[in-house]
């Protein structure tokens, strides 16, 4: 058998032996590690990446220029998507993406996915399955295939559970409704495609931690969903600390840079191009000297300062 043949028989297996394993359920331990193989970090028991919720926190001041830069120069083009409704324009959703694939109803597959599902322990409409499973720091994740009218995959009920359970948000690409009832969860926030009053009905789940695509990205579970009011960027789980650490190096030297120009002792024409030895050594030194008063906590500039990050 040829390499090209063995690869491609190889990715069918794949393919059924993840078809075989959803029906509501999730990638297995091996086929989570399989598809996340770059991630070195803790796991869930279920295989998912579990990015700490260090970096997390410290994900919330980069921006989505930030993190995009880091992903398109590690070759990953395909991780932002646009053209939301958020609930909230300032309120940022930062965590680990649980994602769930809901598709058009077809009464035969959903009712053996739903009698698997009770069988196997789970509760309620098959809506609430994924609620179920989230834990602090996830982001409930979903394709509901752009359905706006009959689309709406939580209200207001939904959404208090949700919170409950993550103290972060969702991101749907579907509609959600009760836009009034959810508003008034502090710290909630839903980047949906609208709003609609409708129930949700003709929608059946499909699969809770596979592969989803969102619009024009591809999102495995575990990755570190980003949510601002520009739109929504999924970084791989293995990539999130280098976005982070980034972030926080072009923050100090944009900072540097723009002090030094209000004292008049440096050029717009130094700042802009590359530094020079003489005004990196200065920059250096400025960390040092104005360590507690910088928006990036000393612990952090330590380790920086020791990784030579600059």
């Amino acid at each position: 058998m040829t390499i090209k043949k063995f690869t491609t028989v190889s990715f069918f297996l794949l393919i059924f032996l993840i078809l075989n394993n959803t029906f509501a359920q999730n990638l297995s331990v091996d086929q989570m590690k399989f598809l996340t193989h770059q991630w070195e970090g803790e796991r869930f028991d279920d295989g998912r990446p579990k990015v700490p919720s260090d970096i997390l926190q410290r994900m919330k001041k980069v921006t989505i220029e930030e993190a995009w830069g880091v992903l398109r120069n590690e070759g990953f083009h395909n991780q932002f998507e646009g053209g939301w409704q958020p609930l909230h324009d300032d309120v940022t959703v930062v965590g680990r993406a649980l994602t769930v694939q809901y598709m058009p109803n077809r009464p035969d597959v959903a009712d053996q996915i739903k009698q698997k599902g009770l069988a196997d322990g789970e509760i309620g409409n098959t809506n609430s399955w994924p609620i179920d499973r989230l834990v602090e720091h996830d982001v409930y994740v979903a394709d509901g295939f752009g359905k706006i009218v009959d689309g709406t995959l939580i209200g207001d009920n939904l959404g208090n559970s949700i919170y409950a359970k993550s103290k972060t948000g969702v991101v749907f690409n579907a509609s959600s409704r009760d836009m009034e009832g959810l508003s008034e969860i502090e710290g909630f926030n839903a980047f949906v495609r609208a709003w609609h009053p409708s129930f949700l009905t003709e929608v059946m789940l499909l699969s809770i931690n596979d592969p989803i695509r969102i619009g024009a990205a591809t999102v495995m579970p575990g990755d570190v969903v980003l949510a601002k009011k520009e739109g929504v960027i999924f970084i791989p789980a293995h990539l999130a600390e280098k976005v982070v650490v980034t972030s926080e190096v072009v923050r100090l030297r944009d900072l540097f840079g723009i002090t030094r120009l209000k004292e008049g002792k440096y050029t717009p024409g130094q700042i802009d191009n590359k530094w020079s030895e003489e005004i990196e050594k200065d920059f250096s030194k400025w960390i040092r000297d104005h360590m507690d008063e910088l928006p990036v906590t000393k612990d952090q500039i330590k380790e920086l300062i020791k990784k030579r990050m600059w």
